[in-house]
């Protein structure tokens, strides 16, 4: 055999060989490949997004607040929609024409080969039906969901809302498609990460019909959804849907912590909503309704509003008079004749008093001449009035308190700066400002401001951070929570602040606002409004001793502070440390919860 014949048989071997190779290859693969049954059977592979349940959220005491219940999204694919009843899919899903053709195109301009959501939020008994049906329709699908639910329509501010994510939420993270649903507000939108979970992916083969013939690959390339992590709060669930009640028809907003550790215990602004309004498909439409109203229900006025803290301030001002030598607790100022101005005191009592008597009794004059006692123990008015500030400043006035609450504000402090603008440099005295000396001028707090600073008192000097959270399973709180804050004054001088806020609950306020059997400190103010009644402010803590309550009340128009506030506080206290409310008190509480400031024309 020469050359020629051997290099024959050669080519003609590779060529054999090569061809079984390719045949054997097809074979495993158009045989016993199953990736390639999706196209040997004129079958779909579908990628469905599997959305993990929300973390549920539940009260300190395990009592559960917020669940999940199942809702379903139907999705379009454009390329696989084939002429279909449009009459007939309108009815099944009560829609209009107009709304599914406007949906389908949008749905096309987005990808003709990617699926779009085209109805969102379908409830359970509408979906069982739909998908009976839904086999008529290529090119249609579904893909579940869900909705919040909560047990009871409270705390709506604290717990906050779920709602389709923006463009902004898609470019600040990845996670995020459009169509998907991220925390709002609240303790849902703080606490996001932790609560949202992580999605999956079910791979299914669906024939011609639209019908679902079962898992691709038995299920091994399937990644499954990662429910999310459930949350404890802070919040009492009974004392919480309590101080809604007490609330009902009034504007204002209270703040209820436990000094010991920060938590919140209860948050109520005023008024309020049922948090259930804001889920499903009634969301947007419920949301403009709620926007509109002229009472602002969605103003959070515990963390937001501004207020003025009229006469509850004076604690803080007068502690700075002895933490600084401006006064000390032998200190007199009389309340009439010329020391009676330029601040007189709304009603008579003993005087000259001392910073007992001042407490107890609210003395306008013993707080302004200590006010101005503070600035001018300093070389110049202005060194006097930051160390005033400096001092507000370390009870947390002016500034966030804490990561748990994004939407704070920081409240109005007003600086040196402020006034040299507005007065000229060097042109401003205490006497030009001397409405701070009440609580009132350039001044303004937020309710949970006003809050910690009865725990700060309650504590003799230090708070922990106010938060809403205690516990995240399977994840951490934030360690800052657990570090205390010491403000600028001495544990000692909290004694006859917190002796003359002893002495006013067992005095004027005794019968309407005391707990029996609790030794309650407490402190009243009245707010100066030109567009109505005076609001009706009071703050307190109790035990005196080993507190375990701190609490902070602003009722708008309550006309003064032992008229509203301070019987609500009264109540709160009692609930919490009682678990029920004294006989002898019923019939307060009944006119706290019938009371109607709402309503002019309707008596109080």
């Amino acid at each position: 055999m020469d050359i020629y014949s051997k290099r024959k048989y050669l080519v003609i071997t590779i060529f054999i060989v090569a061809g079984l190779v390719f045949i054997l290859r097809l074979f495993s693969l158009q045989v016993l490949d199953s990736k390639y049954k999706v196209s040997a059977t004129n079958n779909v592979l579908r990628e469905n997004v599997q959305f993990p349940a929300r973390g549920l959220i539940y009260d300190r005491n395990g009592t559960l607040m917020v669940f999940n219940k199942p809702a379903y999204d139907l999705l379009v694919t454009p390329r696989e929609v084939e002429k279909f009843d449009t009459v007939a899919f309108c009815k099944l899903l009560e829609i209009s024409k107009e709304d599914l053709i406007a949906g389908i195109q949008k749905a096309k301009d987005y990808s003709s080969f990617k699926p779009s959501i085209l109805i969102k939020q379908i409830p359970p008994e509408s979906f069982a039906y739909l998908q009976e049906q839904l086999y008529k329709f290529k090119g249609f699908h579904t893909q579940s969901r869900t909705l919040r639910e909560y047990f009871h329509p409270s705390a709506a501010h604290v717990l906050g809302y779920v709602s389709e994510v923006n463009d902004a939420d898609i470019e600040r993270d990845i996670y995020y498609k459009s169509g998907d649903y991220i925390g709002a507000s609240g303790i849902e939108r703080t606490y996001e990460k932790q609560l949202r979970g992580i999605k999956g992916v079910k791979k299914q083969l669906v024939d011609v019909h639209n019908r679902i013939k079962g898992s691709y690959l038995d299920g091994t390339e399937d990644i499954p959804a990662e429910i999310g992590n459930n949350i404890i709060t802070t919040l009492d669930a009974d004392l919480q849907r309590y101080a809604e009640e007490l609330f009902v028809n009034k504007k204002g907003a209270m703040v209820a912590i436990e000094p010991e550790t920060g938590e919140v215990l209860a948050m109520v602004s005023a008024p309020t909503y049922d948090p259930g309004l804001l889920v499903g498909r009634i969301r947007g439409a419920n949301y403009n309704i709620l926007s509109e109203d002229p009472l602002k229900p969605l103003f959070n006025r515990a963390i937001q509003a501004k207020y003025p803290p009229g006469s509850t301030f004076k604690i803080i001002n007068t502690l700075i008079g002895l933490e600084t030598g401006s006064i000390n607790t032998n200190t007199r100022f009389a309340c009439n004749g010329k020391a009676s101005t330029p601040i007189r005191c709304t009603h008579s009592h003993v005087s000259p008093g001392n910073v007992v008597d001042a407490i107890r009794e609210s003395c306008n004059p013993f707080l302004w001449n200590t006010f101005r006692s503070i600035i001018y123990k300093f070389k110049s008015v202005a060194e006097g009035f930051n160390m005033w500030r400096s001092y507000v400043e370390s009870f947390g006035i002016g500034r966030i308190l804490s990561t748990d609450f994004p939407n704070a504000l920081a409240g109005d402090l007003p600086t040196e700066e402020m006034y040299s603008k507005l007065y000229g440099k060097g042109r401003w005295n205490p006497l030009t400002i001397r409405s701070l000396a009440i609580g009132q001028g350039e001044l303004g707090a937020t309710p949970l401001q006003m809050a910690n600073v009865a725990a700060v008192v309650a504590n003799r000097g230090y708070y922990y951070p106010p938060h809403l959270v205690r516990e995240i399973r399977n994840d951490t709180v934030p360690a800052d929570f657990r570090k205390k804050v010491y403000t600028k004054i001495s544990p000692e001088n909290f004694e006859p602040i917190i002796t003359g806020m002893e002495q006013l609950l067992k005095g004027t306020l005794s019968y309407t606002s005391a707990v029996p059997g609790v030794v309650m400190c407490g402190k009243t103010g009245t707010v100066q409004n030109n567009q109505g009644s005076d609001h009706s402010v009071f703050t307190a803590f109790a035990p005196k001793d080993n507190p375990k309550i701190a609490i902070f009340v602003y009722v708008e128009n309550g006309v003064w502070g032992s008229r509203y506030a301070a019987p609500m506080a009264g109540l709160m206290v009692e609930k919490y440390l009682n678990d029920t409310i004294s006989a002898q008190k019923k019939a307060i509480e009944q006119r706290m919860i019938e009371a109607n400031l709402l309503n002019p024309n309707q008596p109080d």
